[in-house]
Formats: structure tokens, C-alpha cells, sequence
């Protein structure tokens, strides 16, 4: 306590700026305010669409919103920045203020600079979430006090005084808070890395080298996790200082998590534990038995097999993520916004053995559509496109090898209202229809959440 007590008090002779409201800054603002300090909020969002306004204004926030939000923070008027997830940290604007002075920071940097407990964190292009939520839970059904957030959807500095040392924190990681950070957890999992962001990212080394930050900073007496199976992950076990475990589907790793028949099974240098049959899973697909195996080697030594068998069979997945959404006329509608990759398309795709109907397209980031190109014309009998990139998307579905005309079969939409009455109109009983989208989704949505909410309204409607 007497570490968070003096970082505030450090705090107290700054001008503090905090970019964007948001998830990740509306509970900091007010925690930083009821401290007695200095802070402007700064936001492209005019006064009239930012609801926190009223709230923060009576709290004492000051503002600088509207096109030149921006202005003051690269003149180097502030002494901190907080910078938003979304706030890229090498953009011209930070790179001024950094160069005049300015300390730019973020929520989960200084959390992880003041956290009294062990820290559990996990990142990876996919399956990171669904691992997160794995993890805590296993945690807190052993007994522990667990904090969950980070990339989740939860600040955690803003309760960072309620943390003691015998909790534990449980926090996801994206590459864009990992790019900037120069402090790495207890417990560090990749669960695998494949081109995603690169609309944002200079190029796939960098987008690689964001990630590496979650090893890069552990000590000896450091757990780290990485995919034998994703060699990219694979290859930055050289960073590793401490305990570095392995998970794999394909192989027998002497130490780590792996799959052996249908059972996954840890190996503690050769000592072989079985510890859960795949099909007691509750969540489908093979994608969330490598899930289960990156939990239970980041956890291993502190969760038993017994506890991962509970979890295993109660835990019944997070939201949009392959969530059924209802069963109509004997067509079963799946929402899985979350899918802004073609890899997580591929995972759904791999989820059922059966064609589906896939509603897909979104916004383009910058990365290639080819490789789920020929699984989608395997598994898929009619393709529904949106968005920005839906002639993208076409484009490579019809380039692939074992495309024919009509199989798939593509539809072209504008929106989702009308993407969702083209599935429903043609679902035969027995279907399955599912959102995953391959993109990103800001050229029609604020986030994914907002995404797959409306597909679930327009669903829950017919």
C-alpha cells in the first residue's frame, strides 16, 4: 500500500491528460479526481455525444474534445499521458510528446507497476480471451481472490487499492497495450501469434515484438507458456528466464500440457499426469481444447486436476465466441463477432462437421484472406458478405483452388439486417448460420460487442 500511496502522491504537483473515456479510463478519471488531481480528458467525442460528460465535469475533469483534442498533448503540455489501448503509442502525436517530455503511460502499465499479488496474463492473436476467463476461473474455484481485466473489458488500476498480496490478478493483453510495456507477469502465456492488426502495426515484426513484451521483462522464478504447435510462438522461447512450459495438440512435450488421444495430460519433465478427457470440454470445438491445455499449463502447480474437470464441464463460454444464439425451425444460429481473423474464422469452420451458412466481411486490417480461402470453400454452402471488405473476401474464396461456381455460393449485402433475412430465408432445417466475420468491425460497429449484439437482436426477432 505504501507503493500506490506514493505513486499518487507523486501524481499530485502533474497535469495529467487521459485519451478517450472509454472501458478502459471512465473509473481511473473518477479515481484520480476523488484524489485531488489534475486531469483533462481528452476526446474526439464532441460534449453533446459523451454521456460520462456531465459525471466527470461535477467531478472536477477538465476538457479538450472535439478535432484538435489532440493538440495540447503534442505540444508537450501535459506531464502524463495516459494514452487509450486504441491510441497507437508510436503515432506522431506521442512520439512529440514523449520527445518534449511528456510521460506517456497507460492504465495496465502502471497497474502492473503497483500490483501487490501475482499476475496471470495471457495474450496471443487468438483464443486469448476464452483462455483469460479459463484461467480465472480455475483460480477462484481453488479459493482464490481473483481480479480479472486488462484487454477483458475491466480496468483494474481503479481498484488497485482493494488488491492485496494473497489475490491473484488474471489480465488479457493486447498487442497494442503490450507495445509500451516494460513490466512482464508471474505467469505469462502466448497462445499463439498469426498477422492480425497489421492495419495498425508497421509490419508483422513489430506486431510479433508487442507480443514478445509479455516474456521479455519476467525473472528467473518466472512461468512462461508457449504454443509447440504455432511456431512463431515457438520461437521465442530463447526469452524465456524461468519455468517455460509448452502446450500442444500434435505433440508430446516433455514439459507442458498436451493431447494424448482424448485425453489432455500434463508432463512435469516426464512425469505424465492425466488430467482431463476432451470431451467433458462443455465449450465445442478443438480450439478450445488448446485453450484448456494453455490454462492448465500456466496453472499447473497451483490448480488440480480435479478443479479443471469441475471447470471444464460448468464453464459454458464467454459471449461472442461460437455462442448459440437460438434454435429457429430447426436452424441453429450461432454468434461469433469475435472472429475479426481468418484464423478464428478457420476455428469456427473446424467447430462443426457439417457446411455452414457464414455471414462474413467487416473492416479491412490489412491482412490477407487467402489462407481460410479454401477451408471456406470445403466447409461453407452459402457465403454472405458485408462491409468493407466483402469483394476482398469474394475475391480470394473465388482464387482458391478447389473453388467452383456456386460452391460456395456468395451474396452480396449492405447490412446486417439484410444478411440476416438472406440466411434466414434460405436455412433448410438442420442449418447452422454464423456470424464470423474475418475483420474488424468499425466500418459499420464501435466494437465487435456492439457487432454480435445486433446480430443476436436481429436473430432473436425472426
Amino acid at each position: 500500500m505504501d507503493k500506490i500511496r506514493s505513486f499518487f502522491e507523486q501524481m499530485r504537483d502533474k497535469r495529467i491528460a487521459f485519451i478517450g473515456v472509454g472501458v478502459s479510463h471512465t473509473d481511473l478519471i473518477k479515481l484520480f479526481l476523488s484524489k485531488g488531481l489534475d486531469v483533462t480528458v481528452c476526446d474526439k467525442k464532441t460534449k453533446d455525444k459523451m454521456k460520462e460528460y456531465e459525471e466527470l465535469s461535477e467531478a472536477g475533469a477538465k476538457f479538450e474534445l472535439g478535432e484538435g483534442y489532440l493538440d495540447d498533448i503534442a505540444e508537450g503540455r501535459f506531464d502524463v499521458v495516459f494514452r487509450t489501448p486504441g491510441m497507437y503509442y508510436l503515432s506522431d502525436v506521442l512520439t512529440k510528446a514523449r520527445a518534449k517530455g511528456t510521460a506517456v503511460t497507460s492504465e495496465m502499465e502502471v497497474f502492473f507497476d503497483l500490483c501487490p499479488c501475482p499476475v496471470y496474463a495471457l495474450t496471443g492473436s487468438d483464443g486469448k480471451t476464452t483462455t483469460t476467463t479459463i484461467v480465472a476461473e480455475l483460480l477462484a474455484h481453488e479459493g482464490k481472490r481473483v481480479h480479472k481485466g486488462g484487454n477483458i473489458g475491466r480496468a483494474l488500476l481503479p481498484v488497485i487499492e482493494d488488491v492485496r498480496p494473497d489475490d491473484v490478478a488474471v489480465v488479457e493483453l493486447s498487442s497494442f497495450q503490450l507495445i509500451s510495456m516494460r513490466s512482464s507477469p508471474d505467469f505469462a502465456a502466448i497462445t499463439n501469434i498469426t498477422p492480425n492488426h497489421l492495419n495498425v502495426h508497421k509490419d508483422m515484426q513489430e506486431y510479433i515484438d508487442a507480443k514478445a513484451n509479455i516474456l521479455l521483462h519476467q525473472n528467473a522464478f518466472s512461468v512462461s507458456v508457449l504454443s509447440w504447435d504455432n511456431l512463431t510462438a515457438r520461437e521465442l522461447a530463447p526469452l524465456a528466464r524461468g519455468d517455460l512450459r509448452w502446450f500442444s495438440r500434435f505433440e508430446k512435450v516433455d514439459n507442458g500440457a498436451y493431447l494424448d488421444g482424448n485425453m489432455l495430460v500434463y508432463s512435469d519433465h516426464g512425469k505424465v499426469t492425466p488430467v482431463l478427457d476432451m470431451h467433458d470440454i462443455r465449450i465445442p470445438g478443438m480450439h478450445n481444447v488448446e485453450n484448456y491445455l494453455t490454462a492448465i499449463a500456466l496453472t499447473w502447480g497451483k490448480v488440480s486436476p480435479e478443479t479443471v474437470r469441475t471447470v471444464a464441464k460448468e464453464f459454458a463460454g464467454v459471449e461472442h465466441r461460437i455462442e448459440l444464439v437460438r434454435e429457429l425451425d430447426g436452424v441453429k444460429y450461432y454468434n461469433n463477432s469475435i472472429a475479426s481473423s481468418p484464423t478464428r474464422v478457420i476455428a469456427c469452420l473446424n467447430t462443426f462437421n457439417q457446411k455452414q451458412i457464414m455471414i462474413m466481411g467487416g473492416s479491412d486490417k490489412g491482412i490477407s484472406f487467402d489462407p481460410m480461402a479454401h477451408l471456406v470453400c470445403e466447409k461453407v454452402k452459402l457465403l454472405i458478405l458485408l462491409g468493407e471488405t466483402k469483394y476482398k473476401i469474394r475475391d480470394a474464396v473465388m482464387r482458391a483452388d478447389n473453388y467452383k461456381e456456386g460452391a460456395p455460393e456468395i451474396i452480396i449485402t449492405d447490412t446486417m439486417d439484410e444478411a440476416v433475412k438472406t440466411a434466414h430465408d434460405r436455412a433448410e432445417k438442420g442449418d447452422i448460420v454464423s456470424l464470423s466475420p474475418a475483420c474488424a468491425s468499425f466500418d459499420m460497429y464501435r466494437m465487435f460487442e456492439e457487432r454480435g449484439d445486433h446480430f443476436k437482436s436481429l436473430v432473436n426477432a425472426l
